[in-house]
């Protein structure tokens, strides 16, 4: 089947807006030399945003069947392995978070786990979960860095925790493809979405409201992950 200019310029097009999420990572880079963590995570947040819609996009406009030789699945695994993993191991390791002895050990740790992660077959189940914690240290980074006061120590267990965590059989919400609870996982991902460039608006000077926003999110989540854990068992 031949298709029109239209189309494949907008099969471009939505290729394009999936790459652009490299440069919303790269000016991250050039705010985490400069120490300016607020800048830093808003373009992390940014990029997420991009991630978030690219895929309905592609869906809509059908750019696997119009482009065919054009694989976008892959171009946003790269983009999404250099804004989940690469720039937020560099994040961590440049606040310091873990403390000296541990931060470039932790920031190594981060990148292999997430680089065996991504080639592990099943990374995302049939029914649209995650298996094992997926690689979103980004979000991990958000919560250390703006929401959470913990000292070093207990956020190198934290980090340490969640890259064991990679390889658990716990089902983790797909947001955007979420197929049981969806209602409830498109919710919490909006909310999410609401309260992070908020909080980190305020940063350093966060009201306590956000951080309980933001910390009753993530437990809702872990709930929601249990939850399906838990009934994938039983079935």
């Amino acid at each position: 089947m031949s298709h029109s200019y239209f189309e494949k310029s907008l099969a471009w097009c939505v290729h394009l807006f999936t790459a652009s999420g490299l440069i919303a990572g790269f000016m991250s880079i050039l705010a985490i030399n400069a120490g300016d963590w607020r800048a830093a995570m808003s373009w992390l947040i940014f990029a997420l945003l991009i991630d978030g819609i690219d895929g309905a996009l592609a869906r809509k406009f059908k750019v696997a069947e119009v482009l065919p030789g054009i694989n976008g699945k892959t171009i946003d695994n790269v983009v999404d392995f250099a804004n989940y993993a690469v720039i937020p191991a560099y994040f961590l390791y440049m606040t310091g978070l873990a403390g000296p002895g541990l931060n470039l050990t932790l920031a190594f740790l981060i990148l292999i786990v997430s680089a065996v992660y991504y080639g592990k077959e099943g990374m995302v189940s049939d029914d649209f979960y995650f298996i094992g914690f997926p690689v979103m240290w980004n979000i991990t980074v958000f919560y250390l860095v703006f929401v959470f006061s913990f000292p070093s120590s207990v956020n190198a267990a934290i980090v340490f925790i969640l890259a064991v965590l990679h390889f658990v059989p716990v089902k983790f919400a797909y947001p955007s493809r979420a197929t049981r609870l969806r209602g409830l996982t498109i919710f919490f991902t909006a909310l999410l979405l609401v309260v992070m460039p908020l909080t980190v608006w305020f940063y350093p000077f966060v009201p306590m409201l956000l951080k309980w926003a933001a910390a009753v999110i993530l437990a809702l989540f872990g709930l929601l992950a249990v939850i399906d854990t838990v009934r994938t068992k039983k079935a």
